[in-house]
This record gives structure tokens, sequence and C-alpha cells, in this order.
């Protein structure tokens, strides 16, 4: 196999590090990641300003390419630039924080697998749930076996998994449920201030609310210590409603 490896915190941080180092032992692993933090930038791509790329080694080896773009914008440019073929599998991650219900929108981490699949390639977004002390061992060494699996068995067309694993000791995991997308809002707070020259700007905060914390749900799958694996597919229509709709007589 060869698999590409790319995420939305940086191509300098510990969760893709600890990720492609899993990763080798089973596949010819191609890093692709973006320059700078991308968190949150959900499905975006740059369309107005060049992308630009450049070789990133440490320690004397060659680790892989930095893009001064987004998570959408290095699976786009490493599959139809930089390398001479398609991956067999693109990894999303490891990411720092977890991709759970309706962060599943916002997040870089999902959109750079979202866009492998949008490419027909089988892709998977994995997620650590902490922002703090993290311990990427366990999921890296799941995405590894994640990814025999799905080569093995291959993914429905516009079908990618997203990954999420709670950030503890691995004896402490209770399993693996194969979920559904749980129900959150995250409510906002915005601090207003005043900068050195007298303008006003806003710095955002707040907290995410869950509203679906039932077993089968990504959520619940997390606050239960299990790892959650959950299909996503791009294709956003509600088609049970669009049944409905068609009955509508618009005046």
């Amino acid at each position: 196999m060869k698999i590409l490896l790319t995420n939305d915190d940086g191509i300098n941080v510990k969760g893709l590090t600890t990720l492609r180092e899993s990763i080798k032992e089973i596949a010819d692993v191609i890093v692709v990641a973006p320059e700078t933090e991308q968190s949150a930038v959900g499905h975006a791509i740059t369309l107005s300003d060049p992308l630009r790329v450049r070789e990133v080694e440490r320690n004397g080896e060659f680790i892989g390419y930095a893009v001064n773009g987004t998570p959408a914008d290095c699976v786009k440019i490493a599959v139809r630039a930089i390398l001479k073929n398609p991956p067999d599998m693109v990894i999303s991650g490891i990411n720092l924080g977890a991709n759970i219900a309706t962060n599943v929108i916002y997040s870089g981490t999902v959109s750079a697998a979202t866009e492998g699949t949008i490419l027909g390639i089988p892709s998977i977004a994995i997620s650590l749930a902490t922002f703090i002390n993290p311990d990427f061992s366990f999921a890296a060494n799941f995405a590894k076996r994640l990814a025999l699996t799905t080569h093995e068995n291959g993914l429905p067309e516009g079908t990618l998994l997203n990954v999420n694993v709670p950030n503890i000791a691995s004896d402490k995991i209770k399993g693996v449920v194969f979920t559904r997308q749980g129900s959150s809002r995250f409510r906002e707070e915005f601090d207003k201030r005043i900068d050195p020259r007298g303008h006003t700007y806003y710095w955002q905060g707040g907290e995410m609310l869950f509203f679906d914390e039932d077993s089968d749900a990504d959520s619940g799958a997390i606050k239960s210590d299990m790892v959650s694996v959950t299909p996503i597919h791009y294709d956003l229509t509600d088609h049970k409603f669009l049944e409905k709709l068609k009955n509508w007589k618009i005046k």
C-alpha cells in the first residue's frame, strides 16, 4: 500500500509524527500537510492565492511536504500534482481534540478525509478526544489496524470513516463501537476587547453542548471510554424529507 497522511494541526505536530511512524510499518507513506495549524477551517479550498509547497526534513530525514493551504488543499495537490499515482488510502490525523457530533462539519481533519473520498480514495479521519496531555500511541496503533482492515474490505463509494479515540490508557479502553454521528451545538461567547490602537475586536470562546450521548452515537461512545468509528457520507441531502418536499405547492 501507499498511504497519504495529512492533518489540520500542521506538519510538525506530534499526532502526525506518531501516526507516520505507525503507518510506516504497513505501507509506503507520503505526508502532505498544512504548513501551519488549520483547525476548524472545514472544507475550505484555496482559489485566489497560489499554493506553495516545500520539502520538510527532520534530523536529516525527509518527512514530507508542507503546503500553505488547507487540509483539503493538501489532499488535492498531493493527488493531482505531487504524487505520480494516486495513493491507495488517505489518513487524516491524529487530530488533537475529538471530531464528533456537529464538530464534523467544522473539522479540517474530517474534511481532508472527505476530499480523499471525493477523489475516489478510501479515507479515514482519526482524532484523540483531548486537548491536554495527549498520548497518541494507542490511536496510532488502532489507525494501523483499521487501515489494514479497510484495505481488505474496502469502503462504499462516497463514504469515509471518522474515528475518535479516548485519551486513556489502552487497558482502560472498553472496546470499539460502530456509531452514528451524534447531535451537539457550540454555545459561543464573544469576549469584547480593545486593541492598543483603540479598535474593538472579539475573541471567540464557549463550550460544546451535547444533546445525544446514547451508546450508539459517537459522543456517547467516547463518554463510555470506547473507540468510535462512524461511517460518513458527503451527500448532505435529507432524502427522507425530500419525498415530503416533493408534495409542497410553492405559492
